[in-house]
Formats: structure tokens, C-alpha cells, sequence
């Protein structure tokens, strides 16, 4: 029988599991602040190049897709560099120098082979090694836009906030199945609490950016981002849901508690951030006050 993949555990279990998040969480949230305002601005790609790496590594050898060293190893690599191509300013030339060394490697193991390095496994291990890091590196666009230091949060917000009021209501309320055959302890109720707490944690984010540094704030882009965001976040951890499925597997990794590997952690995030990116460039909730 295939492993629940779902994120709910019933009685003793749920217990360890809420205080393992808690501790997590009591750990990570101060971690985070000094990331993005306490440090030098480099250190943000070589923290998204590690989380890159090691997501890369979860997805290729836990589903048993890519148990090829050498191109899981290039794709590993691939994937660290990314961050630093965006962070000093995605220039053509090295994205052009490095998807041409990365896939005369990939071809050249391929040819070794003799035909046990499908098409498939190729294919696959470049969507993850690019999709990982080049959503990720939102972080990195968004901190370079202007009040990019308040928008900087909102991705980790968004799909933070609706991961755990999803599992909160889900737990109180659940009765209807979201998508029984991919994460069957998903239900739709906790998809709907998800979705309005995000909404609450964007416009509470918003009035305390206005009254604490006095910037102008647009509440309907801020209601935009929850919503939108917390829609994309649940598809994403659906997504990543769906991999473990197909593959018979629980947890990506675990070597975080109460939430498994990196992916496990930073599902919803790949796919919120970007979205995010997205809509602050396009609606742009926070303004400085004229004057």
C-alpha cells in the first residue's frame, strides 16, 4: 500500500508532530529576520544556493528517479550556481557558458550509458535543477526592488501562514476530501481556512508596515496577494505531494523535525514566491508617503 503523504496525523502523533513545527519554528523565524536584515546582501544567494542543492538532492535520490551520481552531482551543482547568476545580474553570457558545459555532461553520461539514462531522467533532473532555484531566487529579484526589504517577507508569509491555518482547520473542521488519491488527509475545509488566514496575515502585515514605518498601503493588493497566494501555495504542495505519491514515498528528507526534508518544508514557497514576485510588480501594495 502507498505511504499517507498527507500532512495530518491523528492523537499522540499530532502532538509531536505540532511540537516538532513549534521548535522548528521557534528556531527558524529568528533565523530568517537576521537572513534578510542582518546580514550582507550575499549571504541570501549562498543560503538559497544551499537549500537549492539539497532540495535537488532530496527529489533525485528519495523518489529513486536519478540514482546516477554524476548527473545527479551536475545537477547539484547547476542548481547552486543559479542564485549567484541572478544575484549579480543574470547576464546572458554565464547562464549561456553554464547550460552548455551542464548539458554537454549530461549528453556525454548519456552516451556512456548505454542507453540506461533515458530521455526521462534527464528531462527530469533539469526541471528540478532549474525550477528549484530560479523560483526561489524571487527572494533575491524581490529584495532588489524598491521597499524591497517590507516585500521581502510576503512570500514566506502567504504560504507560511496558509500552510498552518490549513492543517488547523482541517483538523477542527475537515469533512470533504481535497484530493483523496494524492494527499488524502487534505480536505477542503482546511484549504478554505488556509486561504482566508493568509488574507488576515497579508492586511495585518499591511497595518503594521503603515503605522510602524508610515508607508502608504493598498489593502485590496494585500487581500490580492493572500488569496492568489494562498491558492498557488496549496497547488505547489500538491504538486510536490503528487511526486512523493508516484513514487510510494512519505518525507523528500528529515532533517527538519515535524516537517521532513527541505522540500517537505519549502513546497508551497517555491511556487508562492515567484507568484508573489509576480503581483508586487505588477500591483504593488506598499508606496512611500509623498512629502
Amino acid at each position: 500500500m502507498r505511504p499517507d503523504t498527507g500532512d495530518y496525523i491523528p492523537s499522540k502523533g499530532l502532538v509531536i508532530l505540532m511540537l516538532q513545527r513549534i521548535m522548528v519554528a521557534v528556531i527558524f523565524i529568528p533565523v530568517i529576520f537576521v537572513i534578510f536584515f542582518g546580514l550582507p546582501d550575499i549571504v541570501l544567494p549562498i543560503i538559497l544556493a544551499l537549500l537549492s542543492m539539497i532540495g535537488v538532492h532530496e527529489v533525485l535520490w528519495s523518489t529513486g528517479f536519478v540514482k546516477n551520481v554524476r548527473i545527479s552531482a551536475i545537477s547539484i551543482v547547476l542548481a547552486g550556481t543559479i542564485p549567484f547568476w541572478i544575484f549579480f545580474g543574470a547576464k546572458p553570457l554565464p547562464f549561456l557558458c553554464g547550460s552548455l558545459i551542464y548539458f554537454t555532461l549530461l549528453f556525454a553520461e548519456a552516451l556512456h550509458s548505454k542507453f540506461s539514462v533515458t530521455l526521462e531522467k534527464m528531462g527530469g533532473a533539469f526541471l528540478f535543477s532549474l525550477m528549484i532555484p530560479y523560483f526561489l531566487c524571487s527572494f533575491i529579484r524581490i529584495s532588489k526592488l524598491e521597499l524591497g526589504d517590507f516585500y521581502i517577507l510576503l512570500p514566506l508569509l502567504v504560504s507560511f501562514v496558509s500552510d498552518a491555518f490549513a492543517l488547523f482547520a482541517g483538523m477542527a473542521f475537515g469533512k470533504h476530501k481535497l484530493a483523496p488519491e494524492i494527499s488524502p488527509k487534505k480536505t477542503v475545509e482546511g484549504a478554505v481556512g488556509g486561504l482566508i488566514f493568509a488574507v488576515i496575515g497579508c492586511v495585518i502585515y499591511g497595518l503594521l508596515t503603515q503605522y510602524w514605518f508610515h508607508l502608504s498601503v493598498s489593502y485590496l493588493a494585500l487581500v490580492v496577494y493572500g488569496v492568489l497566494g494562498s491558492l498557488i501555495s496549496q497547488f505547489g504542495d500538491l504538486s510536490f505531494s503528487y511526486i512523493k505519491r508516484q513514487y510510494e514515498i512519505k518525507d523528500f528528507g528529515n532533517i527538519l523535525p515535524g516537517h521532513g526534508g527541505v522540500l517537505d518544508r519549502f513546497d508551497s514557497v517555491i511556487f508562492c514566491a515567484p507568484l508573489i514576485e509576480i503581483l508586487i510588480r505588477m500591483l504593488p501594495a506598499l508606496h512611500q508617503v509623498s512629502g
